[in-house]
């Protein structure tokens, strides 16, 4: 399909986990335990810590000692409280079944006195590594006193694998072959090699979203490759204001309405269906409160706002949908936060689910697309969730991840 020759490479001679007995080896794993959490410091969403578990049980299961690093947060300057790992300690240990050690530093002397006491089936958590800023930047003094905790160094963080950060990439450098990716990585790289190199046609994107700025390079990049582009979310009136339409106080781009004619006729002169909403829900108000109207997408009335698809664009979106083979979703149709604006998204949701149920694949991925499966309660339903956010994009683009390159130098 259409990744690129490098991406091929790397996934041929994919080295994970599963090729490695960790029988009296400690490892170094690099998590994505970037949950959210409340005000009072509780976690809301695991899915990211349950991700990671395989691969922890893994190397407990083989004999081996554990040792996670994460980040979590956007720490400022220095440690936060509200950042602290400690916070996940003890559900960590509750979903593994045995207790997790915790450490408030992830280098010093401290942590490498404890990582030297670890023993087979000892699992210990470092403290937030971007509570020094050695983390971002790439530092590689910080990257080699992370490697020398361990025997072998597993990258388990896809979300984390377009940043060359110093535990996420150049670390690598500091290990020799002693490195593997984890479950999750291999998981992710695995389900989108189905759509970029193995996809069954006929292919179809989704993107939806607030604006076509940014889905660009990914839109651009699917064109070449796709059969099929479905528009939604808020962009779909940038779309329609730039063919003559007129959307009321719809969120447009305006600078970006010569993009969207350009976008139009690459689509036509590349024979890609492109699919954009012809009717749409509108509100008085950005308000699930808000009086609604439906009306076709170029004639919003004054004081407006296009809020989500209606039904004319439900029925072609998931005719559309239903003859695919390969299924891409990355973004909503509509303000799905709100219940009055979500119908549109989780119809959509509902369209793929039939469509994985009759033998297509389907790939979901990005921050929004991935709350919505979630709120539909639909994760059992397509056949791959990606975490990835922005590493996915860019994986999709054929962009080389850092992470991704590390392991497989």
């Amino acid at each position: 399909m259409f990744s690129s020759t490098k991406q091929k490479a790397y996934f041929c001679r994919m080295k994970t986990i599963d090729q490695i007995n960790f029988e009296g080896k400690k490892a170094l794993v690099r998590v994505d335990f970037n949950v959210p959490l409340d005000e009072n410091l509780e976690i809301t969403d695991d899915t990211r810590i349950c991700a990671a578990l395989p691969t922890i049980k893994k190397i407990l299961d083989d004999g081996g000692a554990v040792i996670l690093m994460s980040h979590l947060g956007r720490p400022k300057k220095g440690p936060e409280d509200k950042f602290s790992l400690k916070h996940i300690v003890s559900h960590l240990s509750d979903k593994l079944g045995c207790p997790v050690k915790y450490i408030n530093d992830c280098i010093g002397d401290e942590v490498t006195s404890e990582a030297d006491k670890l023993k087979s089936g000892d699992v210990l958590l470092l403290e937030n590594l971007r509570f020094y800023d050695e983390e971002k930047a790439g530092d590689k003094t910080f990257a080699e006193k992370l490697s020398k905790l361990a025997d072998i160094y597993v990258n388990d963080a896809f979300g984390t694998a377009h940043r060359a950060h110093a535990s996420t990439a150049v670390i690598a450098d500091f290990v020799g072959n002693n490195k593997c990716f984890g479950y999750v990585m291999a998981n992710e790289i695995n389900n989108l090699e189905k759509v970029v190199n193995e996809g069954e046609r006929p292919i179809t994107a989704i993107m939806g979203g607030a604006k076509v700025s940014s889905k660009i390079t990914i839109i651009t990049k699917l064109m070449d490759k796709v059969d099929k582009i479905i528009i939604g979310g808020g962009m779909s009136y940038t779309f329609a204001k730039a063919m003559g339409g007129s959307v009321g106080a719809s969120l447009v781009e305006n600078d970006k309405l010569d993009l969207a004619l350009s976008l139009i006729a690459e689509a036509k002169e590349k024979g890609v269906e492109l699919l954009i909403p012809v009717d749409s829900l509108n509100a008085d108000a950005f308000s699930n409160d808000a009086n609604t109207a439906v009306s076709d997408i170029d004639k919003v009335e004054e004081g407006w706002m296009g809020l989500d698809i209606s039904d004319k664009t439900k029925s072609l979106y998931r005719e559309a949908i239903l003859s695919s083979k390969t299924i891409l979703w990355n973004g909503p149709m509509g303000v799905f936060e709100m219940d009055k604006f979500a119908e549109g998204t989780k119809f959509v949701a509902n369209a793929i689910a039939d469509a994985t149920a009759q033998g297509s694949f389907s790939l979901v991925g990005g921050g929004d697309s991935v709350a919505a499966v979630k709120k539909f309660n639909m994760q059992d339903k397509v056949s791959y969730v990606s975490t990835g956010g922005g590493a996915m994009l860019e994986y999709l683009e054929g962009k080389e991840l850092p992470g991704v390159k590390a392991i497989n130098n």
